[in-house]
């Protein structure tokens, strides 16, 4: 219900758009005033006065919904000991009260076995919480529901009342809009500096039973060998010692990102010459949109064609040729990220060869240039920048990937080069250790952030160097 009503409060302003400008051009015909501002302004301005304080409102809800449902639900009259629970046992109880509020209806229905026992486990005061929660979601979103009809209606109101040929509107909705703007900013550099923070914060309690030298420098991932001897004693050092070694999965990443990159690279920036340079018009409208279809392939079908289709394939030619491949195996997991990540390359790499002037392409000609000669001395270099950056996006999208290297490559850290032999990569082992049981405050858990904090700093110095290599190779046209 709640995402209704935000539904509600865009098409009143939509409504109010239409109404405000109508409101505008009334007094400037039938009154004949002069607006100090183009009528479009006067709608927009209707449309921020009831957007701005009812999405405010509407963040307040939905942030502070849980807080509201506690409140509503924990009332001391069923528990009268709420007072001494701890924040945990709190949330606990409210947690299986949630559950048993999608069992418990007010209306009779027909309940399985296994929703009869868990009944008989719960208290009368948790079902009668349960019953009050399933109320409450009730409650709240019709109540919603009419807020968010009434309030932009008035709002609305107000609004268009308030347009008048005195009336500005013009920089109160330019200042808004920029207000907007810079706020997106701040709020997606505050989000960098979260994710930065955080990932530190945690790496630095990771570290705290792992030593840094053995995490960055030991060539044995075991992460099994993490495990609690009793709550007096904590971990053993020793096993933690050898338990979680860098080498092998960086290892992995880079064998696998090499292999994509192999095939990645070269066909996707041929491609991206021949559809800027040497195809026709046709053949360039039916041939790109075909291949970027291939970056909106999702990974998953990438994952099950490279395990059931590619590696079995790879092992066979190389026993064919007596070279041993294993069943899962790194080249067939590149293999396969490589054909995906060609659109990323291909496309954004055509895009800015396209965008080199036509003028340094006949400049070329005119000196007697042939065309191969023009586009390696002249296109490529005045779109290195843009090449450069496909080629970031595209290693930043092998570094990344998950879900191939799980179902091709094995989850196995092996310490090899070899790309006929199974590997691992950084990201699937962050993935394998959020996952399962394990305590968050377990070495296991914990070196998920280590490991996304080093990956956040590979790529920022893969940014950095990029950046260098562009500005260093580029060439300056006036």
């Amino acid at each position: 219900m709640i995402y209704i009503s935000l539904l509600l409060v865009f098409l009143v302003s939509y409504s109010f758009y239409f109404i405000g400008k109508k409101r505008a051009l009334n007094i400037s015909t039938q009154r004949d005033q002069t607006l100090s501002a183009l009528p479009d302004y006067y709608g927009y301005y209707s449309v921020i006065i009831i957007l701005v304080p009812a999405i405010l409102i509407w963040f307040f809800l939905l942030i502070f919904k849980s807080n509201f449902q506690e409140i509503y639900v924990m009332s001391p009259f069923l528990f009268p000991d709420i007072d001494t629970w701890s924040a945990s046992k709190t949330g606990l109880i409210m947690n299986k009260i949630t559950n048993l509020s999608y069992i418990v209806n007010l209306s009779d229905i027909d309940l399985s076995v296994g929703d009869k026992s868990i009944l008989k486990m719960a208290s009368d005061s948790e079902l009668i919480a349960a019953k009050n929660l399933a109320s409450f979601d009730k409650i709240y979103g019709w109540a919603n529901v009419t807020l968010f009809i009434i309030l932009p209606v008035f709002l609305g109101f107000i609004a268009t009342r308030s347009i008048s040929s005195k009336l500005n509107a013009q920089p109160i909705v330019e200042r808004v809009i920029s207000y907007v703007i810079k706020g997106s900013s701040y709020i997606a550099i505050l989000i960098t500096f979260g994710i930065f923070f955080s990932l530190i914060f945690e790496a630095v309690n990771f570290f705290r039973y792992v030593n840094f030298v053995d995490f960055f420098f030991n060539t044995s991932w075991n992460p099994n060998r993490a495990f609690v001897i009793n709550a007096s004693e904590g971990f053993d050092q020793e096993a933690l010692k050898d338990a979680f070694g860098f080498i092998p999965l960086l290892t992995g990443t880079i064998l696998i990102a090499t292999v994509a990159m192999i095939v990645a690279i070269p066909l996707g920036l041929l491609t991206a010459i021949y559809l800027a340079e040497y195809a026709s018009t046709r053949v360039r409208d039916i041939a790109k949109p075909i291949i970027e279809i291939l970056a909106g392939v999702p990974t998953v079908v990438y994952g099950f064609f490279a395990a059931l289709s590619l590696a079995p394939f790879i092992k066979d030619v190389g026993e064919s040729v007596g070279l041993p491949v294993s069943a899962e195996s790194a080249l067939a997991a590149g293999l396969a990220m490589g054909v995906m990540i060609i659109p990323f390359v291909s496309s954004l790499s055509d895009d800015v060869i396209k965008a080199v002037p036509n003028s340094l392409r006949e400049g070329a000609y005119a000196l007697g240039a042939t065309k191969s000669e023009t586009i390696k001395k002249v296109v490529l270099p005045a779109a290195l920048a843009g090449i450069m950056g496909s080629f970031l996006l595209a290693i930043s999208r092998a570094i990344g990937e998950t879900m191939i290297v799980v179902m091709a490559a094995s989850l196995r850290a092996n310490l090899t080069f070899n790309p006929l032999e199974p590997a691992t990569t950084i990201t699937t082992q962050i993935v394998t250790s959020l996952i399962g049981d394990v305590e968050f405050d377990n070495p296991k858990t914990l070196v998920a952030f280590a490991l996304g904090l080093t990956l956040f700093i590979m790529t920022l110095i893969l940014n950095v160097a990029a950046i260098l290599i562009v500005k260093k190779y580029r060439e300056k046209y006036d």
